[in-house]
């Protein structure tokens, strides 16, 4: 069963999260707390949203996806940007990971967004043939950029010319 998170999910949404750093070899860069995820996701007029994927027996979370607006200049319309997309390894196979992207895609369809898209890592060979099978297609003539720390707070106190 695909649904919204609710507040009772944090302790499960950041323990899946936690989960997919250490999966993705990045453990040690998770900072975002419960209380954090809380404000971002339940706030009167949230930015950030939140897909559960259940257990279809226990009713366990046992999967999610994360995402956010973006906005194509070329089509004038919004997309989905799927910032984290997670079923743990003991439930995949069973259809979890097809059924959270559905229900995105489903969103975007039904509100007129142009694009669903997301970053693979490339190493991560088993999420990248099964994107490909769904007919999702690599974007070569891209490269992900991205300012963090110390870079993010030099390049904010550089003065402009």
């Amino acid at each position: 069963m695909i649904r919204p998170a609710t507040p009772a999910d944090v302790p499960a949404l950041h323990t899946l999260i936690r989960e997919l750093a250490d999966y993705e070899k990045a453990l040690e860069e998770v900072k975002a707390t419960e209380q954090q995820l809380h404000d971002a996701l339940f706030t009167d007029h949230p930015t950030t949203h939140a897909l559960i994927a259940t257990d279809d027996t226990t009713g366990e979370p046992i999967g999610y996806a994360i995402w956010f607006l973006n906005f194509s200049t070329w089509r004038g319309v919004h997309g989905i940007y799927l910032e984290d997309l997670y079923v743990r390894p003991t439930a995949r196979g069973a259809g979890h990971g097809k059924a959270l992207l559905t229900e995105l895609a489903r969103l975007c369809v039904d509100r007129g967004y142009a694009r669903l898209e997301w970053a693979v890592l490339n190493w991560n060979a088993p999420s990248i043939a099964f994107y490909e099978a769904l007919g999702a297609r690599r974007q070569d003539e891209w490269s992900v950029y991205r300012l963090t720390d110390q870079a993010l707070v030099k390049v904010s106190r550089m003065t402009p010319h």
